[in-house]
């Protein structure tokens, strides 16, 4: 589809009268609501008038809330207020307390060299779970046996692993802890 004169035209008087880029779209046939808008853009249209639809609906207007009186306790509100950039205050509520994850039979990190693998000397039975910093050189794969069809031996199993029920618990008690 090229943009023919009489279809810019058509645009122009679309545009003007407060279609919407689908219904314009839908009007001129064969071209997108993107590509109406990009054409409308790329032509420097201003903004376009309220649609027919939008201007005749009556605006509701809000009801302020009742005053509170001076008799009236006021109830405090669950969250404390703040002005200004939050996000750039300091956080001084205490650290949740540490909570006490699944034991998991401790291993050694470091993996005897022997075992170590490299990207290039991974196959299917040993355990892809990464040690250290990509961007350093002591970075390697743990290596070790692991079973088929699993990415990783039997410790780091456990550890990437978790049953969906120790999760939902630990999320519980997070969110009572805090």
């Amino acid at each position: 589809m090229s943009w023919t004169n009489e279809r810019v035209e058509l645009l122009k008087k679309l545009w003007g009268e407060g279609l919407s880029a689908s219904q314009i779209a839908g009007e001129l046939g064969g071209v997108t609501r993107n590509a109406v808008i990009g054409k409308v853009h790329r032509l420097g249209l201003s903004g376009r008038a309220k649609s027919a639809s939008t201007s005749s609906k009556p605006r509701r207007t809000r009801t302020a809330a009742p005053a509170a009186t001076a008799s009236t306790p006021r109830k405090p509100s669950p969250q404390p207020q703040s002005i200004g950039a939050t996000a750039l205050k300091a956080d001084i509520s205490p650290a949740p307390a540490p909570i006490a994850k699944p034991e998991i039979e401790p291993i050694a990190e470091l993996v005897p060299i022997s075992q170590r693998a490299t990207i290039l000397t991974l196959t299917e039975r040993t355990c892809k779970w990464p040690i250290g910093d990509p961007a350093t050189d002591d970075f390697y794969f743990c290596g070790r046996q692991s079973d088929a069809g699993v990415p990783y031996c039997a410790h780091h199993c456990k550890i990437a692993y978790q049953p969906i029920a120790d999760r939902r618990r630990e999320r519980k008690v997070i969110a009572q802890a805090g």
